[in-house]
């Protein structure tokens, strides 16, 4: 599915995923066991907000073992308003790493405390990095890690490419890999065929956590606000959808 036509649309509610019996049968997991201390965390983003949409939550529970976390930024985001008059590509370079590194803040973690790698990729031209991507995760990668990455199969091209290039790194490594769907609830049906639901699970968010994420997605102004007649990049529903109690992921 192209960019457009996923902002085109309105997205699939959460009162419609309410309904998903594969959901509904997707184990629950303690984040403290999925990733204990002494355990890194690798997460790629494609883009700046991805690592919360992804794990906010999960992020949350990082703070004072930030030493534990790797968080690769692929992309600025600069190609999230195309043609814009307010949000031009060199503006949206400089203010989207801005807005991440104060939503980690938010997270109650220190930025200056995570290894934090910005590959300052063409935003939208992922797919031509692939190969890169699988040469620096292999080379980043150690034997016990967790390797975190957008669902390659997510319906956005760099979204895509970051996760072919993780699941080949993780195989390489013979690391764990965990994939997140982030665009699929927008365009994914509750229990479609597509979606690998065998290796679904559901990190459990306390009230806390939840709360920090959603101070954190706040921090992403230029994701959340309208451009003009143009809504926002990420449609109320996909947030509602990604601001439960939980996050999916696929192991």
């Amino acid at each position: 599915m192209s960019e457009n036509l996923i902002q085109a649309s309105s997205g699939t509610p959460w009162a419609d995923w309410q309904q998903a019996a594969h959901l509904a049968r997707a184990t629950w997991l303690d984040p403290a066991r999925l990733c204990p201390p002494g355990r890194r965390l690798v997460m790629i983003a494609p883009h700046p907000d991805d690592e919360i949409l992804m794990a906010g939550g999960l992020l949350s529970s990082f703070k004072g073992r930030e030493a534990d976390l790797v968080l690769i930024s692929a992309t600025d985001g600069e190609g999230s308003h195309p043609g814009s008059t307010q949000w031009s590509e060199h503006r949206l370079r400089r203010q989207r790493p801005q807005e991440s590194r104060l939503a980690l803040q938010q997270l109650d973690l220190d930025p200056n405390r995570v290894d934090w790698r910005r590959l300052n990729l063409k935003d939208g031209q992922l797919p031509r990095e692939e190969a890169f991507l699988v040469s620096h995760l292999t080379q980043l990668l150690r034997p016990d890690d967790l390797l975190m990455a957008t669902w390659r199969n997510d319906g956005h091209c760099d979204h895509e490419a970051v996760g072919r290039a993780a699941a080949h790194a993780a195989l390489a490594r013979q690391v764990q890999l965990a994939e997140v769907p982030v665009w699929a609830w927008h365009w994914a049906q509750p229990d479609d065929p597509r979606l690998p639901w065998p290796r679904a699970h559901r990190l459990q968010l306390d009230e806390a956590r939840l709360a920090r994420k959603r101070k954190a997605l706040a921090a992403h102004a230029s994701q959340l606000q309208a451009d003009g007649e143009r809504p926002p990049v990420l449609p109320a529903n996909l947030l509602d959808c990604l601001l439960q109690p939980f996050e999916l992921v696929f192991l």
